[in-house]
């Protein structure tokens, strides 16, 4: 029944398709946005777990939970570049409507195809924009395309590169005073990177010793790990 209900429901205008599709990337702004908050929040407990572990002399916990944050930072900013293509699909779209009123149908956008395959790599959209993607091509807005495969391998030793080298700034910038009083530690600390990097074990260890409630940790890493992941 609901088959031939489908069959028999009118096919939405342009401009109908254009507002469903503009409602839609709104919710997803709003969701990215709610993450950004959620994010944040969480941040700044770490960042006092931070303070309190310099001024226990803890560098190793400190700069572990550095990482932290420098991580949930990268986090935010590419939810931000997210929301930002978002954004840019729906102007496009507008645009595609409006020519569409003289030529009578929805013609096809480089552009929106571009940027509904960059999203279709994002975690936090993935799922929409495949949605999207299905209903565009059935419009003719977009043609059928085959995702790349992304060496997410290589991209994550780049992204564990960009991490150690900004841990020392964000160390600075939040421990700052108590940090610099501690020298000798520092030299130390800095002596044991230039070997192996700490396994993530060791790292959940050290973060551990760093905030008094596990309860409290526990929620903060699956806060940052979720938007991350």
């Amino acid at each position: 029944m609901e088959a031939v209900k489908s069959l028999l429901k009118p096919k939405p205008t342009p401009q109908q398709q254009l507002r469903e599709w503009q409602r839609r990337l709104r919710n997803e702004c709003r969701n990215i946005e709610r993450q950004i908050r959620d994010v944040q929040r969480e941040e700044k407990k770490v960042e006092k777990a931070i303070r309190e572990a310099a001024k226990r002399n803890d560098i190793g916990s400190a700069k572990a939970l550095a990482k932290e944050v420098v991580r949930s930072r990268k986090a935010v900013n590419r939810l931000y570049e997210n929301k930002a293509q978002l954004n840019s699909i729906s102007m496009h779209l507008g645009e595609i409507v409006a020519t569409a009123r003289t030529v009578g149908h929805l013609s096809k956008s480089t552009e929106v195809m571009k940027l509904v395959n960059n999203l279709m790599k994002a975690p936090e959209v993935a799922a929409t924009m495949q949605e999207f993607s299905r209903e565009m091509t059935k419009a003719g807005v977009m043609e059928e395309m085959v995702n790349d495969a992304v060496d997410s391998a290589l991209d994550n030793e780049d992204i564990e590169e960009e991490i150690e080298e900004e841990v020392d700034k964000v160390l600075s910038a939040i421990a700052g005073e108590t940090a610099s009083e501690l020298p000798d530690t520092v030299r130390k600390e800095k002596e044991k990177m230039k070997q192996p990097s700490t396994s993530e074990p060791a790292e959940r260890t050290a973060i551990a010793e760093a905030v008094d409630d596990d309860d409290e940790l526990e929620h903060i890493r699956e806060r940052l790990a979720k938007v991350r992941s």
